[in-house]
């Protein structure tokens, strides 16, 4: 897209000579700056929290006498399951999907609960299924914590393999199908202009606001390999859908007042479809040639902690996901963090953990903004479907001449090239939108006639062939050219009397007519 900017001569307006240029900036923070903001706040909410502890002091009631209850564990239907059905529940492990690992653990529970040693002691399906799920956790962790190596063979850093494809659906603005494992995001964006934007208004605002970039999270239960009902997004989508719109939109360099809409569809889901959906629509905004300072990509650090032992992991899938102690989604650009999301199943975490946690997930990060960066240095945008703009600038006076009499000119603009055009009359910014090149630059030259043409001067007298543009009870109003009309009353479009111009004349007929005189701006005509 091209601005062209008038040359105005500074000595008769020297404000208007002074062209202001945007540009920019991500708002992110690296990984060291953030450390340290994090420090700096945790000690300011300690001094709080002492402070808010102590003025309590007086008046804490005797906490109250409750009784515990506790969870135990059958040692002898421990021992029994251990003994005959760890191996099946260790390679049931290895199963990636949930679905199919799900399936095969309900199926040994079963087994179990169909043996002799169960249908003598009476023990019920809830009690064989915690302790299955007990020894499932358990070798998830010690694998991780003592071998360094997770169910689906991965090491602790590494990220499960990557495909990208750009504009896979030919007739959407823009598109990315982003699958990183078993897990698969298909985002699509819809470009629309400054009128397209949602309009909201907080608590606190006096005035409405526009949004003009909106990220739509959509995750169907067909994505997990479950039925479920169909319906309006719920709270954990409308959490994801905010992470990625705040993830990027440090990135959005919106210069033209541009409305985006990209909605994201997790086709299959195994750990971080949010984060997939962040890789999916930066790439999308890429492919829709919309101002992108940098590519944004989010990568889900999981942790196992036990017995004074921890392990960060890079890229968590589910089952890391439920039976681990963390999920710490962060995205950002090469040159930071923009936005980041903590689930924590510990009492906190401390700041060497979370320090190891941000630069392992920075070595994720720039792995996976290098597949991204190679996708989309080969990114084919959809010609003919995907909406372009072009603006320029022209004398505001001209404004105008460009929207015609009673809009006619611009309508007729419109229809004619199947573009959008929206006028600024103060500063003569000129702003056309449509998806056909040609169509855009033939409706410019238009204008460009339109506001550089020199109007003409009639005299009383002169003749000129004329074309009938409309035609009224009281006569017919004819076109001199590109920018003057006439009126031909009805006394004088025929020697006989009629009762009306469309006996004589049709619209679009050319006549030749002479100017008989002015009234005020109006230019009378009679037949020639």
């Amino acid at each position: 897209e091209s601005i062209e900017l008038p040359l105005i001569d500074p000595m008769l307006d020297p404000a208007m000579a002074l062209q202001s240029i945007q540009r920019q900036v991500d708002n992110v923070l690296s990984e060291t700056e953030l450390i340290e903001a994090i420090s700096k706040l945790q000690e300011e909410i300690f001094s709080y929290n002492k402070s808010y502890t102590t003025q309590f002091e007086s008046v804490i009631k005797e906490p109250l006498a409750l009784k515990l209850r506790s969870d135990e564990t059958d040692e002898s239907l421990l021992a029994f399951i251990t003994e005959n059905f760890l191996t099946n529940i260790h390679e049931a492990i290895a199963q990636l999907a949930k679905s199919e690992r799900a399936m095969i653990l309900h199926q040994i529970t079963q087994n179990i609960l169909a043996s002799d040693f169960c249908i003598d002691t009476a023990f019920t399906k809830s009690d064989v299924s915690k302790i299955v799920n007990q020894l499932k956790r358990e070798k998830v962790r010690s694998q991780i914590l003592d071998e360094g190596v997770r169910a689906d063979g991965r090491t602790l850093t590494q990220v499960r393999p990557i495909s990208i494809e750009t504009n896979v659906l030919p007739q959407a603005h823009a598109s990315t199908l982003f699958t990183r494992g078993q897990t698969q995001a298909l985002a699509a964006l819809t470009l629309g202009g400054s009128h397209d934007s949602q309009m909201y208004q907080a608590l606190t605002d006096s005035e409405t606001q526009n949004e003009k970039l909106m990220i739509h999270y959509n995750f169907p239960g067909f994505s997990v390999g479950e039925a479920s009902r169909v319906g309006p997004a719920g709270r954990r989508e409308l959490g994801h859908g905010n992470l990625a719109k705040r993830a990027l939109e440090p990135t959005f360099d919106n210069v033209d007042g541009k409305t985006v809409r990209i909605v994201s569809e997790i086709l299959e889901s195994n750990g971080s479809s949010s984060m997939a959906t962040i890789c999916a629509a930066s790439l999308s905004l890429k492919a829709a040639g919309l101002g992108v300072t940098n590519l944004v990509a989010g990568v889900a650090m999981g942790m196992v902690s036990e017995n004074g032992k921890h392990a960060i992991l890079t890229d968590i899938m589910g089952l890391e996901d439920h039976d681990g102690d963390m999920d710490f989604k962060i995205a950002g650009t090469i040159e930071g963090i923009s936005a980041m999301q903590m689930d924590i199943k510990l009492g906190g975490i401390s700041l060497e953990i979370l320090t190891q946690a941000l630069v392992q997930a920075k070595v994720g990060r720039e792995h996976i903004l290098g597949l991204m960066e190679d996708a989309a240095s080969t990114i084919e945008q959809n010609e003919g479907v995907l909406p372009s703009s072009e603006h320029f600038v022209v004398d505001p006076s001209k404004i105008g001449d460009i929207i015609g009499q009673a809009g006619k000119t611009i309508r007729d603009l419109i229809e004619r090239f199947d573009v959008t055009i929206d006028l600024d009359r103060t500063k003569g910014l000129v702003k056309v939108s449509g998806t056909s090149l040609d169509n855009m630059a033939s409706v410019k030259d238009e204008i460009r006639n339109i506001t550089t043409a020199v109007k003409k001067e009639f005299v009383v007298g002169e003749e000129v062939l004329a074309k009938v543009k409309k035609l009224v009870d009281f006569g017919a109003f004819m076109e001199l050219d590109r920018s003057n009309d006439g009126l031909l009353h009805i006394s004088k479009i025929s020697s006989e009397r009629i009762s009306h111009p469309s006996e004589v004349l049709s619209e679009g007929d050319e006549i030749r007519v002479r100017v008989s005189g002015f009234k005020g701006k109006k230019i009378e005509l009679e037949r020639a």
